[in-house]
């Protein structure tokens, strides 16, 4: 199920730990049934898009493509330098989906 037509309509949601981002992708079948890929590799399946909406929003993940500069902010992020994992499959992306934050003050990872 890992196809460009799926890619186009994933959603990216972003949560942050202590100098750690964690990404989740949901993605909402034909049928309506919804997806969340997490950062342990699994699939999590929920009845409906609000359904995982709503669970995501529970374990502090919040919407990426929500995110406006003041939340960023309040993260300690730059929009600009962050994007979701991309890989070719599902295994590969499982490695990509926890991202060390950068320090703000050198750039560098913490």
């Amino acid at each position: 199920m890992n196809d460009e037509s799926n890619r186009d309509n994933d959603q990216w949601w972003l949560a942050a730990l202590p100098r750690m981002l964690v990404w989740s992708r949901l993605r909402v079948l034909e049928s309506g049934v919804a997806e969340v890929f997490d950062c342990d590799g699994r699939i999590n399946i929920y009845e409906s898009e609000d359904v995982a909406r709503s669970m995501l929003m529970d374990a502090e993940f919040r919407e990426f493509a929500g995110m406006d500069e003041e939340d960023a902010e309040a993260w300690g992020l730059d929009l600009e330098e962050i994007e979701p994992p991309r890989a070719e499959s599902d295994d590969e992306l499982r490695e990509r989906m926890m991202q060390p934050m950068k320090n703000p003050l050198s750039g560098q990872d913490w």
